[in-house]
């Protein structure tokens, strides 16, 4: 016998709204079967009711007004799809959870930002709060670490979390072209923004790391304790460089419970050209958890697009249909740990270091000297010749070494007058 229906209404119609809406119409009887009762859209909320989105929305209530919507009767799930950290976005859900609603998102930023507030509001009332769709699109990620590795005591999550940014990188990699006429291609196919900045500033990356470290390691959100760098410095020549010296470059979310603190760091990264990560190019996201039971699991899939995140979108309503409401980040609340972050001054690891230099007598020495005087170490050097006048290329490598360290040591370069400019860039072994 099949349950009354879930109730559902869906605050954004954009293009994840609009898709979530479409998948619901389109496979509505068999999610039926797989729930025990039909997940029914209700009610919608947008700003533009005359724009053509593709569908049949003549069945459903609408609103004006998202956060009346939130609050109104006969809604059992509020699904929110409008964006951003805070405003009308953080309204309907605090809203939606007061009104005694459960609450499914796709928002990042809010839950990066408020995820902390919203989980306690969710547990004071009963009421699920969840985000499938907030972190690498299509691929179960929250489920994977929340769920499938709960007997496991997850130490260390990473990967690729922007596909934008692995877009951009990957191309650079392949074509040759520069990082702005790559850029441009990227907002050309719909892969950027017109405004990039979230992404390619490392942002986007953060506010998921910031999300994946709360459910892998029990904690409260720490998104402002992060360490960010995005990919505007990354050049070609980089890319060049770590090819030959058996890397690629990505853009990767780092987050590792170490001992009472919790490290967090969104950074390019040369990674070895042969582990798992290295092989996942274009605008796909790769997330790796390393339980103490389960060792290493590798998610690999389509971070972004309207279907994979519609796709995760419905996955969350199905298991509110089924009665499947956990807490929001795998446990109470009151159990979560705030634990202080890391400085970024303690990672310990290698370097790759790109000088432009002009060709005199003693640049590589002084060079050598002023790393040394802070104890790092060299592993290789390559000096590229350029034509008479340029100025030239010097890349090494160090052995692993402080960060402290090496960052004095690169200040101590940058002052010599033979020292144009400077690219530092991690070195992970995973």
């Amino acid at each position: 016998m099949m349950l009354d229906p879930l109730r559902i209404a869906i605050a954004g119609l954009g293009t994840v709204g609009a898709e979530t809406t479409r998948l619901l119409q389109l496979h509505g009887a068999t999610l039926a079967m797989r729930c025990g009762r039909p997940v029914q859209v209700v009610a919608v909320s947008a700003r533009d009711r005359k724009r053509d989105r593709g569908i049949d929305l003549s069945a459903y209530a609408w609103w004006e007004d998202a956060a009346a919507m939130a609050a109104a009767p006969g809604i059992d799930v509020v699904v929110e799809l409008i964006g951003g950290a805070d405003g009308i976005a953080r309204r309907v859900c605090e809203i939606a959870l007061a009104a005694g609603k459960h609450v499914v998102t796709a928002n990042k930023a809010l839950i990066a930002h408020h995820g902390t507030d919203l989980a306690e509001r969710a547990q004071e009332g009963g009421q699920g709060l969840l985000f499938e769709a907030a972190v690498a699109g299509g691929i179960p990620v929250i489920k994977a670490l929340r769920e499938g590795l709960a007997a496991n005591r997850v130490t260390e999550v990473h990967g690729i979390l922007n596909g934008t940014c692995n877009y951009i990188l990957s191309r650079m990699r392949a074509t040759g072209e520069p990082f702005e006429r790559v850029l441009a291609e990227a907002q050309v196919l719909g892969y950027a923004e017109q405004d990039p900045s979230l992404d390619i500033d490392g942002i986007d990356a953060a506010h998921k790391l910031a999300i994946l470290a709360a459910v892998s390691f029990g904690c409260t959100v720490h998104f402002r304790a992060e360490n960010v760098e995005g990919i505007r410095h990354v050049t070609g020549d980089d890319i060049r460089f770590a090819e030959d010296l058996g890397y690629r470059v990505k853009l990767l979310g780092i987050a590792r419970a170490d001992g009472t603190q919790l490290e967090q760091r969104v950074h390019p990264c040369l990674v070895p050209a042969e582990s798992p990560i290295a092989q996942v190019d274009d605008v796909f996201n790769a997330v790796i958890a390393q339980g103490d039971f389960v060792d290493r699991v590798v998610l690999v899939g389509r971070g972004a697009g309207a279907g994979p995140t519609a796709s995760a979108v419905v996955a969350d309503l199905v298991d509110v249909a089924r009665g499947r409401v956990l807490p929001a980040f795998g446990m109470p609340f009151d159990r979560l740990d705030a634990r202080p972050p890391a400085p970024l001054s303690t990672r310990t690891g290698a370097y790759y270091l790109r000088l432009q230099v002009r060709d005199e007598v003693g640049v590589l020495a002084a060079i050598a000297q002023a790393l040394s005087a802070q104890g790092v170490s060299i592993e290789q050097f390559i000096q590229r010749r350029r034509d008479p006048g340029e100025l030239v290329p010097v890349v090494l490598t160090t052995h692993p070494t402080d960060e402290a360290k090496m960052l004095r040591g690169l200040a101590a370069i940058s002052g010599l007058d033979s020292v144009e400019s400077h690219c530092l860039i991690r070195i992970e072994s995973f």
